[in-house]
């Protein structure tokens, strides 16, 4: 299996609420509700409005095998605004958005492909320092994803009404 990342565009946005919801319906059946709830993120007016504006503020990027879509990350030069109220890296940096897999491509690497693919375009841009935020609760796992992909925990934080865990990583490039 071969995967290939290629620029994502607006055509890419079926196919990415698609990679969401299935991570989602996957989260649901694990009983790990906490991260993106119970209901698919494409019914989600500010999901589909994330993913439309970080196509136009970022560069969106697609994994495929076979010239399936099987992932999905987006770039932009800064963390969303849901994480203004902590402190700002005082450098220029590249924040990852919307990491996702297609669910049947589960365990061949596509993640870690395209985290790659995001270091090196950060490298490129002349920019040494990558960022991401992710879920912190339940068994820590998706941080301990992040952290066997070369990112370091920076800071934990909480946000929303209901004290959504996150964790705050970075990698230097």
């Amino acid at each position: 299996m071969q995967i290939t990342i290629r620029d994502g565009g607006p055509d890419d946005i079926p196919a990415i609420l698609g990679m969401l919801d299935g991570c989602v319906e996957w989260l649901v059946s694990q009983g790990r509700t906490g991260q993106w709830g119970t209901k698919p993120l494409s019914q989600s007016p500010k999901t589909v409005e994330s993913v439309g504006r970080y196509m136009t503020e970022g560069s969106v990027f697609m994994a495929e095998v076979d010239g399936v879509p099987a992932g999905t990350v987006t770039l932009t030069g800064s963390a969303g605004a849901y994480l203004s109220h902590l402190p700002q890296p005082g450098e220029p940096e590249r924040y990852i958005h919307w990491l996702a897999s297609d669910r049947r491509f589960q365990g061949h690497g596509v993640g870690s492909a395209l985290l790659a693919h995001a270091a090196e375009e950060t490298r490129r841009a002349g920019i040494s320092l990558l960022r991401v935020d992710c879920y912190a609760g339940d068994d820590g796992k998706l941080v301990r994803y992040y952290e066997s992909n070369g990112f370091t925990r920076t800071q934990a934080f909480t946000v929303g009404e209901n004290d959504w865990p996150g964790q705050l990583l970075a990698r230097r490039v």
